[in-house]
């Protein structure tokens, strides 16, 4: 028996942080979470437009058997938390008002689409890009998506001769753009599959081809949740209560203290501190870096995202309920530009929004089981692309009217108008992401994923400094919801693993039977 529960802070209470402290407190652990919000979820987050509350972050669901695993490892069914129906389109994409393309969650289904918006050609080099990205997930998935902190040394090994063998036939070290070419002539499907590369808020024309492996991640289904992605965070919320996390809503951790070995204490905004055994930080690393944690754990990080050059973007969205369109929209739609790279230079070369942006829009309200054409009112979320510099730059009055104009604009030549007004509309960019999520800029996913060597650059769950461990989206190399709470399971489980010398606690293994290293 241990003499006592070893204490655990977590700081925030983002999809990492909420796995990490369930996956601890079901060890036995004691865990505090702090959260400087009313609220879980960090970028999960709801936005209230008059009476309806707005999905206004990640609004994609995948990889639903690693959130099975996350609850029944917790022992708990993640059915009895949330009600999830898969989604027959996983998106419908257009042009303009007569080019539309939906892809399916049958892929047989999507090369005919394919076949009849493009040509018998690139319908069957669909169906070859689809074997392609699946093998990239299986030969990565163990060996780099799961691992605490993989190096290409360690990949190779472990991926061994077959896998290896995979990994370069897609050539890993080329563009994700040059290696659409391979398999697409019609530069609209080039844009379409190159888009992943934004999941994880990069440019495909910079971006290794393994980010490609999103495409099969969206093939194994998309779902949506009943209540909308706010209610994911609400059931790992519950979750971590039935396991007895204590939550400090409100209050911030302004700095992580430790001693001549490792970490100690934290403190407080209101100059509180709480002794701990461990940390687990679910913030950007860039604000450990730049000494937003306090002096002491400054070097904790290193090759993080602290400079313009290499964050990832950061966006312009827009929270709508609006009068119910007549356009045939699915839940999730993607509205392209004519200049798919002139986009992106003024993204990441000229640091400014697109002067002719593509367009994301979630229409929270259709699906394919609540698509309710009765309503006269719908929930709409809007997003574009943009530049992280919302710490250098204020997005003002006339910025915001332009980049309203040019967006909706665009989504009228495509035949969806939408009016937005002061009072149907709530409009958050860079500056306000940067003030939610500090030291970012306003970048969502951390550091910008340009070369084969960027996702080797993320500091991985272990700190430099003993007791101090990361989790959250800047620090696992992958893209998403999912891959945020596999960073905050990698988190616990190293925890877990560092402190198992002087306590006894159950061996934990990742999902899929990987026992951690």
């Amino acid at each position: 028996m241990q003499d006592h529960k070893k204490r655990v802070v977590v700081v925030g209470a983002g999809v990492a942080g909420l796995v990490s402290a369930s996956t601890l407190a079901s060890r036995g652990f004691e865990v505090t979470v702090v959260e400087r919000a009313a609220c879980v979820g960090g970028k999960i987050r709801q936005v209230k437009v008059g009476h309806s509350l707005i999905d206004s972050g990640p609004t994609v669901f995948t990889m639903r058997d690693l959130f099975e695993y996350i609850f029944d490892d917790a022992g708990a069914n993640l059915n009895d938390y949330i009600n999830i129906e898969p989604l027959d389109i996983l998106a419908r994409h257009a042009w303009d008002s007569e080019q539309k393309l939906d892809l399916f969650a049958d892929r047989n289904k999507s090369a005919d689409a394919i076949s009849t918006f493009s040509n018998k050609k690139n319908g069957e080099s669909y169906l070859a890009f689809c074997k392609q990205t699946e093998k990239m997930f299986n030969a990565l998935d163990k060996t780099f998506i799961r691992s605490q902190r993989p190096n290409v040394l360690s990949l190779t090994y472990r991926t061994g001769s077959q896998g290896l063998s995979n990994l370069l036939h897609i050539k890993p070290f080329s563009t994700m753009w040059s290696s659409l070419l391979t398999f697409f002539d019609d530069e609209r499907l080039q844009q379409l599959f190159g888009r992943y590369a934004t999941y994880c808020g990069s440019s495909p024309y910079l971006s290794p081809a393994t980010l490609m492996l999103i495409a099969h991640v969206e093939q194994n289904g998309v779902w949506s949740i009943t209540g909308g992605m706010q209610e994911l965070a609400n059931a790992l919320h519950k979750l971590a209560l039935s396991h007895n996390v204590n939550f400090l809503f409100d209050e911030e951790v302004v700095s992580i203290n430790k001693n001549k070995k490792e970490v100690c204490s934290v403190t407080l905004s209101n100059e509180e501190q709480i002794a701990c055994d461990a940390v687990i930080c679910n913030a950007d690393v860039a604000a450990i870096k730049t000494g937003n944690l306090g002096e002491q754990v400054k070097k904790a990080v290193s090759n993080t995202a602290s400079t313009n050059a290499k964050r990832s973007l950061s966006a312009i969205t827009w929270s709508l309920d609006v009068k119910r369109n007549s356009y045939p929209l699915a839940r999730h739609n993607v509205f392209f530009s004519n200049d798919y790279k002139l986009e992106f230079e003024e993204l990441f070369k000229l640091n400014q929004p697109p002067s002719e942006p593509t367009i994301y829009v979630c229409a929270q309200d259709r699906d394919t089981k609540y698509n309710d054409k009765s309503k006269d009112f719908e929930r709409i979320f809007c997003l574009i692309n943009a530049p992280a510099n919302g710490d250098v730059h204020t997005y003002g009055p006339e910025e915001i009217e332009a980049c309203t104009q040019k967006t909706f604009s665009k989504l009228q030549k495509c035949g969806l108008e939408i009016k937005t007004t002061p009072s149907n509309c709530v409009i958050t960019t860079p500056t306000n992401f940067a003030q939610l999520f500090p030291q970012t800029g306003g970048a969502l996913y951390g550091q910008a994923t340009h070369g084969w060597k960027a996702s080797f650059q993320r500091p991985g769950s272990r700190s430099k400094i003993p007791g101090l461990y990361l989790a959250g989206g800047s620090v696992h190399p992958g893209a998403g919801v999912p891959m945020a709470a596999m960073s905050g399971l990698l988190a616990a489980q190293s925890l877990i693993c560092d402190l198992s010398s002087t306590a006894k606690y159950h061996p934990v293994d990742t999902l899929g039977g990987m026992q951690t290293p």
